[in-house]
């Protein structure tokens, strides 16, 4: 295969909408070459790279770490080509930690419709609305969510996060990562995980799209400990996919966007930064089918902790409790008996932002929409609203398939920090934290239950 062989078959995947393919694993050591021979083999950094490419590795983890984190490049160019000088720039819907406004009260129980994109041109870059911030950027812990809104492709114009990697979940709309090591295409009902340090530009596959994303200052995420639940179910690791090696060769003048300690820089250059005909190593990009997700549940009777139905963790320097859990509740079996069997009432150190991907959630079957936002902070209490605890107070317990839904949880070990945007510009529900006034008494001093 030569260069121009696989301009047409990127182009190809392009106009047909599909990508050159997949690699199965997470946390793998994968190695992939675009052109045949353009991967060396036994070493790293050949005297002289074929092709006459560049060989330049990208750490995610410091040198001494175990295990470490990089994956060595092949290129067209060395990054320091795409590397110039920086201009400042400002866009003032993207917030990083620490973003405590005093006008702003960050204490309750907060609940959003959906956020409506304008008719504006909004790219990936310019789409993001951060809605809380956890945390702080500069010493590396903590986090943000957003969401994002895209109604146009990026056009030569690329952008990395030096702070963070970005849990992308989908809600609205196809969009494509065309990233330095290659394309995922990304659906509602799979998510990506787009590592720190990592160039990419966002294309749109269909209409405009909306999500959700978590951006991750801290450790990056990790398969979570299965403990007793043995090798089995939950998530498994063939079913996370890598790209395979694909690159551009366009001389062409072009942006990169820079996300450094929570400010935004761009640099201008001739040519696409996309430019690594092959590499190998275990830090890239990955997309997951959240429908592959196998849960794990109470065959007899209580509901468990919502800890059991965690995708990803990334952990913090306090064992047992994560810088962030990404938690997913999908259709599954009750099966569980004299149980009251939605999410039991409960107050913990942990703040947890809800969003729904599609369905109903079954502990507020009312007002909590699709691309809708729910924000518990820690050591405030929820749980089910009235309609939740009477009907699953009065359910008939035989086995129940919770059908048609798909919600997901960005729990993290810190307050979250509503934005001037989540308190003053998203579509807020007033009226959410009444969902409670109606809760009834019902203790008449009697023994049993009532």
């Amino acid at each position: 295969m030569t260069a121009q062989d696989h301009r047409k078959i990127i182009q190809q995947a392009i106009t047909n909408g599909t990508t050159p393919g997949y690699m199965p694993g997470f946390g793998n050591d994968f190695e992939t070459e675009a052109l045949p021979g353009a991967l060396p083999q036994g070493m790293n950094s050949p005297q002289r790279c074929a092709y006459g490419l560049y060989a330049e590795q990208l750490s995610g983890t410091a040198f001494t770490k175990h295990p470490p984190e990089r994956t060595w490049c092949y290129r067209i160019r060395p990054s320091v080509k795409h590397s110039t000088r920086y201009t400042k720039i400002d866009l003032p819907y993207w917030k990083s930690a620490p973003c405590i406004d005093p006008d702003v009260i960050s204490l309750g129980q907060y609940r959003w419709n959906p956020v409506e994109a304008s008719e504006d041109r909004l790219t990936w870059v310019t789409g993001m609305r951060t809605m809380t911030t956890a945390g702080d950027v500069n010493t590396q812990v903590g986090m943000a969510t957003h969401v994002y809104l895209v109604t146009a492709s990026m056009v030569d114009d690329y952008f990395f996060s030096a702070d963070s990697e970005l849990l992308v979940v989908p809600q609205e709309g196809r969009i494509r990562f065309f990233t330095e090591l290659g394309i995922l295409d990304v659906e509602p009902k799979e998510i990506a995980i787009i590592p720190r340090g990592l160039v990419y530009r966002v294309e749109l596959l269909d209409g405009p799209a909306r999500g959700f994303v978590c951006e991750n200052y801290g450790e990056k995420f990790e398969l979570p400990g299965r403990g007793p639940i043995g090798a089995n179910c939950m998530a498994n690791p063939r079913d996370f996919k890598a790209p395979v090696a694909a690159f551009e060769d366009r001389e062409v003048p072009s942006t990169i966007t820079v996300k450094w300690c929570g400010q935004f820089h761009v640099t201008e250059i001739d040519q696409s930064p996309l430019d690594i005909v092959a590499w190998h190593g275990n830090y890239a990009p990955v997309k997951y089918d959240l429908r592959a997700y196998c849960p794990v549940g109470a065959v007899l009777f209580d509901h468990p902790d919502p800890s059991i139905f965690t995708v990803l963790t990334a952990p913090s320097g306090s064992p047992g409790t994560a810088n962030i859990d990404f938690v997913l509740f999908r259709e599954r079996w009750m099966v569980a008996e004299d149980t009251f069997r939605p999410p039991w009432y409960h107050k913990n150190i942990m703040s947890e932002l809800m969003g729904n991907i599609y369905g109903i959630y079954d502990a507020k079957p009312e007002g909590f929409v699709p691309g809708g936002i729910s924000l518990h902070n820690m050591m405030l209490p929820h749980g089910p609203d009235r309609e939740a605890f009477e009907g699953a107070t009065n359910a008939d317990l035989g086995a129940e398939k919770l059908d048609n839904t798909m919600s997901f949880m960005f729990e993290t070990r810190f307050p979250q920090h509503l934005t001037p945007f989540a308190a003053q510009e998203a579509p807020l529900q007033d009226d959410y934290i009444d969902c409670w006034t109606s809760l009834e008494k019902h203790f008449d001093g009697t023994p049993g239950p009532k």
